[in-house]
């Protein structure tokens, strides 16, 4: 399925896994670089120069070690110029410039000219270029804006203030450039995005495409393939910018946790019987409904056996340092005995997704919401054009199986959360993906949602089981901010538990609760309160917070290195009991 360019740079992979071309250039690696404390770059005209103060490795934000930089106090603007040159073969194409994430405001300039500008640390975006090239060598220069303090942008687990040990759970800040940048060569007319609709029960797949350039009298022609068999295939006449095909499927090979059937997609647009454009792609055939209080997949109920990942590492911060690093963090959650994770407090790259699909591993994608401010309708504005963004490159994971727009959504100095804006968030979120069950706000405070989750750090197994056992006898349900939000029947999935303190001989970390007395102990409040989770027969679905220690917080079951401070035996065979809703 992927390409790779055999390189030096670092993160060689290809960066878009369901929509695959071979021409296209890696751009990571060396950049000039230069902090701009002033944030006057601009009205000082810094695109223009002709060479930047310093070196930065790219895609690696300034905050890392693996950038060179190691810079870990606000910056309030960066600035990365470089050179490329084309190959030859891609002359009388259009060329993209592709961006994986940068935070947050960025404008890009090619040769001197502005080629557009995004908003947004977490999702991708990319300019066709083509306009601003000149033959032979090209400069690009970016410039980043970011102030986390603001309250007016999404910043996830980033600390807003300096002193890290007073920031509890959050963590170092990440500046500018965070994922791969890349270019692509793509015909006049080309296909530019894919939305792929399983349909298992009825044993087929739809896709809604889009397609650039003018389509008068193009064909999208595309195949289905299992395991090198063709298995179906379909053509549709493109009508405008869009075309709409249903693939009927000679094969039935079903996408479940455990189990990732895949199968391949390619795609051709064509004019007559002239091939213009191929693009490879993939997809699972699943479906995700509720059924009665459960999470069902392919019709069956399903416990989630989730962990919390917060997607951070020692040298890269928000970039893992290779593409192995991101299936080593899947691989050691199951070898514990999880079947997926919640993506918690950052928009995953789309590499990490690739892997999640091929290994059978679900998640629950959600935003870096923490930072902005929502107590207003202008915490909207800045936050949902970013978030639809997300959902639509996402959309065609089948390991993503549910939507959280926010988590923990307090009130801000006094102020109430705007409930508008978590109701709005999860309408345009349903009305985007009507597939999947959205939670509009994990935690607190809920105002429409379709599954009632909550967050409950207890270290008491007993305790636990009291406050959870009036819902196994119908006498009632255990709501935290009772006086805030309603339960009404969904299904129930304690989303954020454990946490447990756990790190012999530091007296500097941070966790929650008490910290066990010893190994032994620690073991045993970890089973209590899994099993009391796993026993209950309303309870869907748990996540334990966290996979692996982040900085300061240490109550990962791995070191922030991904060492295991337990057997991950003792842990699988805990976690892997069967469920009472199962």
């Amino acid at each position: 399925m992927q390409t790779t360019q055999k390189n030096t740079v670092p993160r060689p992979e290809y960066p878009r896994p369901q929509l695959v071309r071979d021409r296209w250039m890696n751009l990571n690696g060396p950049w000039e670089f230069e902090m701009d404390f002033g944030g006057s770059g601009k009205e000082r005209e810094v695109y223009r120069s002709k060479k930047l103060k310093t070196q930065i490795v790219v895609p690696f934000c300034p905050e890392s070690k693996l950038s060179g930089i190691a810079y870990e106090d606000f910056i309030p603007a960066v600035w990365y110029r470089r050179e490329f040159v084309l190959p030859d073969s891609w002359d009388g194409g259009r060329i993209l410039l592709h961006f994986g994430a940068v935070d947050y405001d960025t404008e890009v300039w090619i040769n001197e000219v502005s080629a557009g500008t995004h908003r947004g640390g977490y999702t991708s975006f990319s300019f066709d270029i083509t306009e601003q090239l000149r033959p032979g060598s090209n400069v690009v220069t970016v410039c980043a804006e970011d102030e986390p303090r603001s309250g007016l942008q999404p910043v996830g687990k980033q600390r807003r203030e300096h002193h890290f040990i007073q920031a509890r759970c959050d963590y170092t800040r990440t500046t500018g450039i965070w994922q791969t940048v890349w270019l692509e060569c793509v015909p006049q007319q080309y296909l530019s995005a894919l939305k792929i609709l399983p349909d298992p029960e009825n044993k087929r797949v739809h896709i809604e495409s889009r397609i650039k350039g003018n389509t008068n009298g193009l064909l999208l022609e595309a195949e289905a393939w299992y395991q090198g068999r063709r298995v179906g295939s379909s053509v549709a006449g493109i009508a405008g910018e869009t075309a709409y095909l249903t693939i009927e499927l000679e094969e039935i090979h079903l996408w479940e946790p455990g189990k990732p059937e895949l199968y391949d997609l390619n795609f051709i647009v064509q004019k007559g019987k002239e091939p213009i454009d191929r693009v490879r792609s993939y997809f699972g055939l699943r479906s995700v409904t509720i059924r009665n209080h459960a999470v069902a997949i392919n019709g069956k109920p399903v416990f989630q056996r989730l962990v919390l990942d917060q997607g951070f590492y020692p040298d890269g911060i928000y970039t893992a340092p290779t593409e192995e690093d991101l299936k080593k963090d899947i691989r050691i959650s199951m070898e514990m005995g999880f079947n997926g994770a919640r993506l918690h407090q950052k928009v995953f790259e789309p590499e990490y997704l690739y892997w999640a699909d091929k290994m059978g591993y679900l998640v629950w994608g959600e935003s870096a919401s923490w930072g902005l401010d929502i107590t207003a309708p202008m915490g909207l504005e800045r936050f949902l054009p970013e978030w639809m963004e997300a959902v639509e490159r996402d959309y065609n994971h089948p390991s993503i199986i549910g939507w959280c727009p926010f988590n923990e959504t307090w009130d801000k100095n006094g102020t109430r959360q705007d409930d508008e804006v978590l109701r709005i968030a999860w309408q345009v979120t349903k009305s985007m993906d009507p597939s999947r069950p959205v939670i509009d706000t994990s935690g607190n405070f809920h105002v429409k949602t379709d599954v009632f989750d909550i967050h409950d750090y207890d270290q008491d197994p007993e305790s636990l089981r009291a406050k959870l056992e009036p819902m196994r006898t119908g006498e009632g349900v255990y709501v935290t901010f009772p006086d805030r939000q309603k339960y009404e029947g969904q299904p129930y999935f304690v989303s954020e538990y454990g946490g447990i303190w756990w790190k012999p001989g530091d007296k500097q970390g941070w966790g929650y609760g008490t910290r066990p007395g010893s190994e032994k102990e620690f073991l045993e409040r970890y089973r209590g309160l899994t099993e009391a989770l796993l026993k209950h027969p309303r309870i869907c679905a748990f996540c334990y917070t966290q996979l692996y220690d982040v900085e300061q917080e240490v109550n990962g079951l791995y070191t922030y290195d991904r060492k295991p401070k337990f057997d991950p035996e003792i842990i699988r065979a805990i976690n892997s009991q069967k469920a009472a809703i199962e």
